[in-house]
Formats: C-alpha cells, sequence, structure tokens
C-alpha cells in the first residue's frame, strides 16, 4: 500500500515576529513495515534545517529562521509505502491468553524507561479502575491488552480537542471524555501499571474501507495511540480511540516516553504582547497506487 501525505501546520500572528528554534518531527523511520519512498519539506519564511536522531531513535529537524513573519508554514510531503502490521501473527488469537508479561533481565534494562509510570496517581483511583476492569471483564478475549482497548473505547466520549498538550489520565476518567492522545496516555498509564512497557505513539490513520467500518477518530488530523512491548511479538500497536489492534490504517511517526516528547512541530516566538491569532493543522491521505 502506497501513500501520498501533506500536513499542513500554519501559525498566525498580528504582527510579524521573531521565531526561536522549531523542532519538527515530521518523517518516519524507516522498518519492515513501513517505508519512506519520498519525502520533502517546505518551510515560510525559510529555515535552515539541521537534522538529528533522538534519544528514541526518532528523525528530528531543528528549523532555525533568519528574518521575522506574521505567518509561519510548515509543510511535509510523504510518500510512505506499508507494508503488514507490526505484529508478527495476522491477529492476536482470543484464546492466546495473556494475563501478564515476564521480561528477560536483558529485556528489562532496555525497557525500563518505558515500564516507569509518569502520570502521578497519589490516591491510587487508577489502580482501583484496574482491579474493577480485571473484575468486569472476567476471562474477556483471553488477552488482557486487546480488553484493555476495547473497555477505554467502549467506556469514553470522544471529543476533538484543539488545544495543545494531553490531559492527566485521572482527568479524562472524570471527564469521560478525551481526544486520541488523551485515549492513549491513559491506556499506556493503565498498561504500565499491569506491568507492561508501553510508550506513546504519533503519526496519522488513513481511511479505512467500507467493508471495515468507520473510525471514531478524525480522518485529516494527527493521531496517537500506544504500543506494548510484548515477548515474542515486540512493540505491538493499541489504538483504544478505534479499538484497533496492529492495524495497517495506523501510520507511525514518531515514539516517545510521554506525549511531549513525540509532539510534531514545538517552538517559540517572541512579538508583542497577544499577537499569535491561531493555528491550523491539515492532513491529506491519498493513495498513489490503483488496487
Amino acid at each position: 500500500m502506497l501513500l501520498h501525505i501533506r500536513h499542513a501546520t500554519t501559525y498566525r500572528y498580528g504582527a510579524p515576529v521573531a521565531f526561536g528554534p522549531h523542532r519538527l518531527m515530521l518523517r518516519p523511520r524507516d522498518s519492515f513495515d513501513l517505508r519512506v519512498v519520498d519525502t520533502a519539506l517546505s518551510i515560510s519564511p525559510q529555515a535552515s534545517l539541521r537534522w538529528m536522531h533522538d534519544a528514541y531513535g526518532n528523525p528530528v529537524a531543528i528549523a532555525n529562521f533568519a528574518r521575522e513573519a506574521d505567518t509561519l508554514e510548515i509543510v511535509s510531503m510523504l510518500t510512505l509505502q506499508r507494508f503488514g502490521p507490526a505484529l508478527p501473527r495476522a491477529e492476536i488469537q482470543p484464546e492466546a491468553v495473556l494475563t501478564g508479561v515476564v521480561y528477560s533481565e536483558s529485556e528489562r534494562a532496555v525497557l525500563q524507561p518505558f515500564l516507569t509510570l509518569a502520570a502521578a496517581d497519589p490516591d491510587g483511583r487508577l489502580d482501583r479502575w484496574l482491579e474493577d476492569f480485571r473484575a468486569r471483564i472476567g476471562q474477556g478475549s483471553g488477552h488482557l491488552l486487546r480488553d484493555l482497548a476495547h473497555a477505554i473505547h467502549d467506556g469514553l466520549g470522544y471529543a476533538l480537542r484543539y488545544d495543545e498538550g494531553t490531559q492527566h489520565p485521572l482527568d479524562t476518567l472524570d471527564l469521560g471524555s478525551g481526544s486520541c492522545r488523551d485515549y492513549a496516555w491513559l491506556f499506556i498509564e493503565l498498561a504500565r501499571r499491569m506491568g507492561f512497557a508501553a510508550r506513546f505513539v504519533t503519526g496519522y490513520i488513513h481511511d479505512r474501507p467500507e467493508q471495515g467500518g468507520g473510525l471514531v477518530s478524525a480522518v485529516g488530523l494527527t493521531h496517537a495511540w500506544a504500543e506494548v512491548f510484548i515477548p515474542g511479538d515486540g512493540w505491538v500497536e493499541f489504538d483504544p480511540t478505534n479499538d484497533l489492534v496492529a492495524d495497517r490504517q495506523l501510520l507511525r511517526v514518531a515514539v516517545a516516553r510521554v506525549p511531549e516528547d513525540a509532539s510534531p512541530v514545538t517552538g517559540s516566538f517572541t512579538g508583542p504582547a497577544g499577537s499569535f491569532l491561531g493555528l491550523s493543522v491539515g492532513v491529506t491521505i491519498e493513495p498513489a497506487d490503483t488496487p
């Protein structure tokens, strides 16, 4: 499956402002399941780029600007080839019971940052939610993580949020709603409390065929989900927003321990108070080949 992706981020200001360095995480890393065929990055006003790999191995471009402007537009163009899902097996069979995980000593040494809790829960409310969850599902599908994603999907209402940042998992539970990044972050912190190594993933999701059913999250925006390391299977994708597991509709760009480390675009500006007018993001994904 060959896909063309256009991701445009536009910032508007009431007067010309000076831009600090901007950190761009818009290019995926090639792997067995996702190949970058072509890429282009257009930035206005013009910027000089310096490429690097961050601590997670994500490709990152640092953009530095020489002049002021009242509009900043960053357009990423990608051609990607998506192969089979990240899960080596075609699907997680219901009879393959997974009620916990045991990592080897060497795995645990590498996975420790993704096992460490990052969201405070001084009253143990997330642990109590997990106790109730285990009592509710009984045997469930036979796969604890699939059941966890399904419970979050069914228990929350999807809310499209344009403001920056990710809700605390407790806020998401209290509100009973959240965006895709809020769903993912809640899933990650619950999975970690069950002993799984989990990480935050940003990228895109493209529309499913009619026979595959609809999507909860909006097509035409960036998307977020989780990956969990399962011995023998590696990093497996779980999207509680759309109740998907290792689905080829998910197009990974960046991974991180916490959501703020995987933001597609981050940066700063200096200008008059109140000069920031707004931000718009548009994503289009089109097939590059015919069936």
